[in-house]
């Protein structure tokens, strides 16, 4: 196809005699192109899924993979009176599972953190410990799909005077995830008293890890 700069009016007889100014055809032009293909877009609803199930993968695989007995569940910390590795495994678990029976329950929506079990098998065998893990991972798996980030949520609160306050389902969802990270940093530091090495990125914010531009799952803001 070529392109002709024709001056108005010219006669007929003229046209013959214009010097084309393109004389390269479509088909004889390869073009390569550098553009990456467009990568899938993860709702917000997915991410904050992957970052709470990354959370308590992490746990299950302490539980699983690098401690070796009962007993380390419940060894009290010199450093953090009344604190053991099962009682803070429990507490995170728990807020977890308190909001997805919440959000998963009739409508209103009352959600209580303070509303828990203490005492639990959890916190002492790591049998148990595994499948409450393991249990936990499958709910938010089952639930948090088919959930609203934005569903309306009622939270009562002690502090330690009682306060309501009006929040969603995706914002509670954010702060377990960061709650729990909070709470493995102190199993952290009880590990340390035992003697036990944990994986690198265990108990650090996925803010921190990113800053050091880690490699880890929590560290990467697309998982």
């Amino acid at each position: 196809m070529c392109v002709y700069l024709v001056r108005y009016p010219t006669p007929r007889s003229q046209l013959s005699s214009q010097r084309p100014l393109c004389t390269i055809r479509m088909s004889e032009v390869m073009v390569e192109s550098s553009v990456s293909p467009p990568q899938p877009i993860i709702s917000p609803l997915n991410q904050l899924l992957s970052v709470s199930t990354t959370v308590l993968q992490q746990a299950l695989d302490l539980v699983n993979n690098t401690l070796s007995s009962d007993d380390q569940l419940t060894v009290e910390s010199r450093f953090l009176p009344g604190s053991t590795i099962g009682k803070h495994l429990r507490h995170a678990r728990d807020h977890f599972v308190l909001l997805i029976d919440c959000v998963a329950g009739p409508e209103p929506h009352i959600l209580s953190y303070d509303t828990r079990s203490r005492n639990t098998p959890m916190e002492s065998k790591l049998a148990d410990a595994r499948e409450a893990l393991k249990d936990a991972i499958a709910r938010l798996e089952e639930v948090v799909p088919t959930a609203k980030l934005d569903q309306p949520l009622t939270l009562n609160a002690v502090t330690p005077f009682m306060q309501t306050f009006e929040t969603t389902f995706g914002r509670e969802l954010w702060f377990a995830g960061l709650h729990a990270v909070h709470h493995w940093s102190m199993v952290r530091v009880i590990a340390g008293e035992l003697d036990i090495k944990l994986q690198d990125d265990f108990g650090f914010a996925p803010s921190t890890l990113l800053y050091k531009g880690s490699e880890a799952p929590l560290g990467k803001s697309k998982i």
